[in-house]
């Protein structure tokens, strides 16, 4: 089993990575094989709705980043998708990326999802419930923690000093991995998925 961290803070190892990577220690703990994948500072373009994805490539036209992580995405049985908070929401380019990827994507259904923001001080909830939104609508489980998966920091630094933020990443971590072994034992014992009305 894999699941894939997607960095979508312009920062490659700053406040949102070191939440990510204590998400991914527990993980690893559990015998789950995880990648970090930073999305990196250049300028991502948003989904212009042209159509190329629907038929049948799976990929996106314009040929950056997105495509690469979708390429990633394939042997993915469950994703993490963390971001700094900006005005009170994820970045501009998290949300262009996310566009892109879940309309170009493969079909992410039943695989589990998780959000993780990182604030100074607030707007995290509103972050949070916005990047929420691309799991329930995509049939995807989504994986939460005893507490909203957010972390308090400027930097790095300061988030190692949010020891009730980085506990919260350890559990999301622990569920994710307590999820994803459910799930492959259900499928062992023979219980298929719920049938998708047309």
């Amino acid at each position: 089993m894999k699941v894939l961290l997607i960095n979508g803070s312009p920062n490659e190892k700053g406040s949102t990575y070191t939440a990510l990577c204590e998400v991914e220690k527990e993980l690893n703990k559990a015998g789950i094989e995880t990648e970090i994948f930073h999305i990196g500072k250049e300028p991502i373009r948003g989904c212009t709705a042209c159509g190329h994805c629907s038929k049948g490539s799976y990929r996106c036209i314009y040929d950056d980043t997105v495509n690469v992580a979708l390429d990633k995405a394939e042997t993915a049985d469950g994703f993490v998708f963390g971001s700094p908070v900006y005005y009170a929401a994820p970045t501009g380019q998290i949300t262009s990326f996310l566009d892109r990827f879940f309309q170009a994507g493969i079909s992410y259904q039943y695989k589990p999802g998780a959000a993780v923001v990182c604030c100074r001080r607030g707007g995290s909830t509103a972050a949070f419930e916005q990047l929420n939104k691309y799991f329930t609508i995509s049939n995807m489980p989504v994986v939460s923690s005893q507490y909203w998966n957010m972390v308090h920091g400027h930097d790095a630094e300061e988030v190692k000093q949010d020891l009730e933020g980085l506990q919260i990443m350890r559990t999301l971590g622990k569920n994710m991995a307590w999820l994803l072994k459910c799930i492959e034992a259900g499928k062992k014992a023979g219980i298929s998925l719920p049938e998708k009305e047309e």
